[in-house]
């Protein structure tokens, strides 16, 4: 049998045979790569990577396209962010918290001796921003205050302290100003490394770019103008080469997010990728300044697009042998050379980099996947777009993977929600959701329901406030459609979601409980009053925006009566209930009140807390025996 990590907590979950897992860690364990950063001078770079079989991830060195991967930092946490020194790569900074906590304190690495030095103190959730790169390499740190270090054990009002750091402690930080509220990062400096150009984030809908004199610490908004009362998105990308302008995203003109350069001097904008009709998630300049390579979400599949920043036109990407297949989900280009690094994702095959020469268009592969012996990848199901009408008219797509043939009948179904809610499920690796559908004839559904990202600012709004449950009413025209469909059971639907996509799973147990077979919330939201109460303060206000603001006594008594606890006597259909202890966002308290609710009902619920996670399972040995405990859970619950 399958022992119980020392970590992790179980209530009525029975004792798991070792062979299901083994069988599916034949893709569990198949493992990508990510880019963390170029080398400032060379022609290397700065990954993330969790060896097949390690606890977590990790970063490493890459010296040259296939070369062995040098490990650079363990321990029991991963690596939550990482970049090298700016100027000559002396050494590299990174950020890591604890048990999942997200309290992340930043360190410096020597790459030659791999020593760590943590540079950051206690009592704060620390990020770094940015790099100043003149006269000497310092950087720029935001420190927001946790709720553990309050009197209270909550703060009524919160603030960002932004302060410039020398990561090495040769000179004191310098604190440069106090922000208001926890929303401030994506931070980039100008050329002059006189000007810090930040995000303030107000909601998934509304966010600012804001200037600062690094000099004196004064700032300015620069986007949305004076005098405009427009709310749109506006995320900041990074300056031009010669520092008069400022690219960044929005949607201030359109549905989706564009890519836009602002003059700072006139305030003038032009928009760069308005033929684009979908999201631009990223994008990255040449170190002339004259290339653009961006990121577009097309209908769920992350696409490379390259234009000519002078003039905003689109250019033919000069590849001469294919890019990568599936997604490409980043592209970064090298700091002094006319390279880009590009990360790609498919559904068959996780993560991997490779490198595209713009002069010569050569592509070269820089990793390929660990742990992927005797599995043949190209093998792997293919998965579909699908679209149905909701109960007002509505479009809602989403994702299906469908078993293999030789499985037959109608199939029982998995309905996965993302989290969020202002996330997207996309097309992309499934890792060991590969073994439900292919070895347990299982198909995996993942709705994009109203209020998810990439169809549009309009769409991303649907569930807002008191539209709470028309995301749920989507599930169940969902079901609805799989009636159609040839080969789905619809009598057969078993709902998992986690954060956000928790609360979808909760809901359906109360709201469609005659609808689905069972639901596994993981992280989840169990009431929304007493999450807004007890989530990390930093985080409360920009939850409000979404939500709806639980101090107000209409508006609390709204999400009293939508949340799941307060219907947990409808909850009759199996449920399995899965938390980390060290949760900053959805607090252990969301798992644990339902629980005990249903405990108290004589409602019979699986139970796995783990005491040295977060919002949501980052260890192997814990996402494995909770990845057990699911198959065991979906072969007794959706049984014909």
């Amino acid at each position: 049998m399958l022992p119980v990590p020392p970590a992790v907590r179980i209530e009525g979950v029975p004792a798991l045979p070792a062979g299901p897992l083994q069988a599916a860690q034949r893709y569990s364990l198949v493992a990508g790569h990510g880019l963390v950063d170029w080398h400032p001078t060379r022609r290397e770079m700065l990954v993330s990577h969790r060896v097949p079989g390690a606890s977590t991830t990790q970063l490493f060195r890459l010296r040259a396209p296939m070369a062995p991967l040098e490990p650079l930092t363990d321990g029991a946490d991963p690596v939550a962010g990482a970049s090298y020194e700016p100027t000559e790569g002396r050494y590299i900074i990174f950020a890591r918290g604890r048990g999942g906590d997200e309290a992340f304190q930043l360190y410096h690495l020597n790459p030659d001796t791999r020593v760590a030095t943590r540079f950051t103190a206690d009592g704060q959730r620390h990020a770094a921003m940015a790099w100043v790169k003149a006269p000497s390499p310092r950087v720029l740190v935001t420190s927001v205050p946790l709720d553990r270090t309050a009197s209270g054990g909550s703060r009524a009002q919160i603030s960002t302290t932004l302060s410039l750091m020398d990561p090495l402690g040769a000179t004191p930080p310098r604190v440069l100003a106090e922000l208001p509220g926890g929303g401030w990062f994506g931070g980039d400096v100008s050329p002059d490394s006189q000007q810090l150009a930040l995000t303030r984030y107000v909601s998934a809908t509304e966010s600012e770019v804001w200037l600062m004199d690094l000099a004196s610490g004064q700032r300015r908004q620069l986007l949305p103008a004076a005098g405009e009362t427009l709310k749109a998105t506006h995320l900041v990308g990074g300056w031009s080469a010669d520092g008069r302008a400022i690219y960044f995203m929005s949607d201030r003109s359109s549905e989706f997010r564009e890519l836009m350069r602002v003059d700072i001097a006139s305030g003038q904008i032009q928009r760069l990728s308005s033929r684009t009709p979908w999201d631009v998630t990223s994008g990255s300049a040449s170190q002339d300044g004259r290339l653009m390579a961006y990121i577009a979400n097309v209908d769920g599949r992350d696409t490379l697009r390259l234009l000519d920043a002078t003039n905003g036109l689109e250019k033919r990407i000069p590849a001469a042998q294919p890019l990568p297949g599936g997604s490409i989900t980043r592209a970064e280009f090298h700091p002094r050379e006319l390279e880009l690094a590009l990360v790609s994702n498919s559904t068959r095959g996780p993560a991997q980099i490779h490198t595209l020469q713009l002069n010569t268009g050569t592509v070269t592969a820089w990793t390929q996947p660990a742990g992927a012996e005797g599995l043949n990848l190209a093998e792997l199901p293919e998965p579909q777009v699908v679209r149905w009408k909701s109960f007002d008219g509505r479009e809602i797509s989403g994702i299906l993977t469908l078993p293999p043939a030789r499985f037959t009948g109608r199939r029982p179904v998995l309905m996965q929600v993302h989290g969020g809610p202002e996330a997207q499920s996309k097309l992309g690796w499934q890792g060991r959701w590969n073994h439900l559908v292919l070895e347990m004839g299982v198909a995996l559904f993942e709705p994009n329901v109203r209020g998810s990202s990439g169809y549009g600012k309009t769409f991303l709004s649907l569930d807002n406030g008191r539209l709470r449950e028309d995301s749920v009413k989507d599930m169940g025209t969902a079901i609805d459609w799989m009636t159609t469909h040839p080969r789905l059971d619809a009598q057969r639907v078993l709902v998992q979601g986690g954060s956000y996509g928790g609360y979808m799973a909760l809901a359906a147990s109360t709201r469609l409980a005659d609808r689905i077979a069972g639901a596994v919330s993981v992280v989840g939201i169990s009431n929304f009053v007493s999450f807004l109460e007890n989530t990390e303060s930093y985080r409360r206000d920009l939850r409000r925006v979404e939500y709806g603001d639980e101090r107000d006594p209409a508006m609390r008594q709204f999400l009293q009566d939508i949340s799941p606890l307060t219907h947990a006597a409808k909850i009759t259909k199996p449920l399995m209930v899965v938390q980390g202890k060290n949760d900053p966002r959805v607090p252990w308290t969301e798992s644990e009140q339902i629980v005990r609710s249903l405990q108290a009902r004589g409602t019979p619920v699986w139970y796995l807390l783990a005491d040295n996670e977060g919002h949501g399972f980052a260890r192997r040995e814990n996402a494995d025996y909770y990845f057990a405990a699911l198959m065991q859970f979906v072969q007794q619950t959706l049984k014909p």
